[in-house]
């Protein structure tokens, strides 16, 4: 009797570790993400969400890609007006700490700022721009910007009635200085003997100065302007204040500012950096690549402003058509300056 109990006992105790052991597995197991959830997406910038520019068109690039993927498949948060590189580190860190997947910090003053936060959050994608050194999970994005520019340059000096161009800049470094250096040389050869005067007012936020600055160009002799970064929309609007004079804009199309004196745009398409960072990341490389823009790829695309498009010659847009398949194809390098 005594045997036969013990066996029972036995019995279910063995029947009790099996099932243990079965269902061990399941409950230990991490759910795994699937492309069914919501991919979080954090942006900081140095301006605004409305700046017309730089800050503006990635702000719609990211639009583009959560009404393509859907509402329910991307989260996009934005913080605005963070310059100062302390304020944005502790915006992208909370970003990181909230579980943001990828966080973009638009501008290529908060490189340090990446380095110092990204090793703390070895899962997170980072990325920022222009900049083209990387780490592991930091991606750096960098508009050839100098391709457009050269494009407008040559519409500018084959446009010009003075024979004068001018640039206003924001700060000589960066997209800006490469921006400015394709429009030179796109001035240069569209007419040998049009002048290119550059003025930079020392900051990328200043519009009151940008407009000063586009109404001394114009005092000048310019009757044709441009120039780079979210300080633009004063010098667009001063030159929409006159008669005769053209603004070439860059980063976005700026023609809703002044639509009877914007007249061409170079245009960044952020919208497939952002979808190549996405799929690379699923792909389980969370950085470590500079990604470029640039006419070949689509990611930057040269249009004309409609309401003006008739104003300019056929044998100008042949001109600049063949600049642009030459860059295309790589039979035209556009220069930069030498370090």
């Amino acid at each position: 009797m005594k045997k036969k109990v013990l066996s029972l006992i036995l019995a279910a105790l063995t029947m009790l570790a099996f099932t243990g052991c079965a269902a061990k597995p399941a409950a230990e197991t991490t759910p795994q993400k699937t492309d069914a959830q919501k991919i979080r997406i954090a942006l900081v910038l140095p301006a605004t969400v409305d700046d017309m520019a730089w800050g503006q068109s990635m702000v719609e690039g990211l639009k583009a890609v959560q009404k393509s993927m859907g509402e329910d498949k991307v989260e996009v948060a934005i913080s605005e007006k963070l310059g100062n590189a302390v304020d944005a580190g502790a915006a992208i860190r909370q970003y990181a700490t909230q579980g943001y997947e990828i966080i973009f910090a638009h501008g290529s003053q908060y490189q340090s700022v990446l380095n110092d936060i990204a090793k703390d959050f070895p899962k997170t994608t980072f990325a920022y721009g222009t900049g083209f050194a990387t780490q592991l999970n930091i991606f750096a994005y960098d508009p050839q910007a100098q391709e457009g520019g050269y494009l407008l340059g040559i519409l500018a000096a084959k446009m010009t009635k003075s024979g004068v161009v001018g640039i206003v800049g924001p700060v000589e470094s960066g997209d800006a200085v490469k921006y400015n250096y394709g429009v030179q040389q796109g001035v240069a050869k569209g007419k040998a003997d049009v002048q290119t005067r550059i003025a930079y007012t020392g900051s990328f936020n200043d519009i009151v100065g940008a407009g000063n600055l586009a109404k001394t160009q114009m005092s000048a002799g310019a009757d044709i302007i441009t120039g780079s970064s979210q300080q633009a929309v004063g010098a667009v609007r001063a030159i929409g204040e006159t008669k005769g004079n053209y603004w070439l804009s860059t980063d976005m199309d700026q023609s809703s500012i002044a639509p009877d004196h914007v007249l061409a745009s170079q245009v960044y398409h952020w919208e497939k950096v952002v979808n190549k960072i996405i799929d690379l990341r699923k792909q389980g490389t969370l950085g470590g690549q500079h990604l470029t823009l640039t006419l070949a790829d689509g990611t930057i695309e040269f249009k004309y402003n409609e309401k003006l498009a008739d104003k300019v010659p056929a044998e100008v847009k042949a001109a600049v058509e063949t600049a642009k398949q030459e860059i295309i194809s790589g039979k035209l390098k556009v220069e930069l300056p030498k370090k």
